[in-house]
């Protein structure tokens, strides 16, 4: 078995889908077989059980599957220490953000820190605020910039690099919904809702229905917080956003802040990864370049 194949058998351990395996890492459906065969033949017992329906892992791949993520780690720590001992930092990070905070909150970050380590390759994903923690929890990134939930992970590190307030928004036109939050007080129950899909706001304003009594209409759950300002600026609802993120659309005149709107508690923003890897020099130098940039 190799470093690879031990990565493909991770990701499928967790995606329990061979198709899906197979677009994340780039590799056939044919070729992850014969990979994950070649394992079960090596340990002598079947990891997964398949159909033509289903893959479940079995007891023997969950045991299987906490060494091959140790072998891992493993071979990523040696493989920072060799490089440690090379006079320039080399290596490389996955970091993950949204395309706001890209230009905003990273944007000066990545430029300090490739000037000082130039030889760091930097392999930068972008996608929804909301799924940022999952990116990192799911070893598909080393680095991701997200907003703190109250309830964090044990096993990952937050450093808090901004805070942003949370702003109620509505349509700046005419039509039913500006005339609805125009109104006092305002009918929540009545007035139609853009929500994220998950993640930290999704979170509070769950709780905040909760807390109102409120059965609230939701007209769509969207991924991202430039989709919720589009489909409220078009009139379609009201949504909760980061006031970052309001700043920095292109949207942001079609929109309005609802002034009757309940106050939220503000986001704290930050870098967050896993605490193994704070021991990868080149993921400690992004850490520390980051520090002295911004303070919460």
């Amino acid at each position: 078995m190799d470093i690879h194949e031990l990565q493909l058998f991770v990701n499928l351990s967790r995606t329990l889908h061979f198709a899906k395996t197979s677009r994340e890492m780039n590799i056939s459906p044919s070729a992850l077989s014969r990979s994950i065969r070649r394992l079960e033949d090596e340990c002598g017992k079947v990891l997964f059980l398949r159909d033509n329906r289903t893959v479940t892992i079995t007891e023997e791949g969950k045991a299987f599957e906490k060494f091959a993520k140790q072998v891992i780690d493993y071979h990523r720590n040696l493989m920072h220490q060799f490089r440690e001992s090379e006079e320039e930092l080399r290596g490389s990070i996955r970091i993950y953000a949204s395309v706001t905070a890209s230009y905003t909150i990273l944007a000066d970050i990545l430029t300090q820190f490739r000037q000082k380590y130039p030889k760091v390759k930097i392999e930068l994903q972008t996608g929804s605020a909301s799924g940022a923690i999952e990116q990192v929890q799911n070893r598909k990134v080393d680095i991701t910039i997200a907003a703190k939930p109250n309830n964090f992970p044990e096993s990952l590190a937050f450093l808090p690099l901004i805070k942003t307030p949370l702003h109620f928004i509505a349509p700046k036109h005419p039509g039913s919904v500006n005339e609805a939050v125009l109104k006092r007080p305002v009918k929540w129950e009545e007035t139609p809702f853009i929500l994220p899909d998950k993640g930290v706001s999704r979170h509070m304003m769950n709780a905040w229905f909760h807390h109102m009594h409120i059965t609230p209409e939701i007209y769509a759950s969207v991924s991202g917080n430039e989709a919720i300002i589009a489909m409220v600026a078009l009139g379609f609802g009201v949504g909760i956003v980061p006031k970052l993120v309001i700043d920095k659309s292109p949207m942001k005149e079609d929109i309005i802040t609802i002034a009757s709107a309940p106050e939220m508690q503000p986001y704290t923003v930050g870098i967050c990864t896993s605490k193994r890897l704070l021991a990868s020099p080149a993921v400690q130098s992004f850490w520390e370049v980051a520090k002295t940039l911004h303070t919460a």
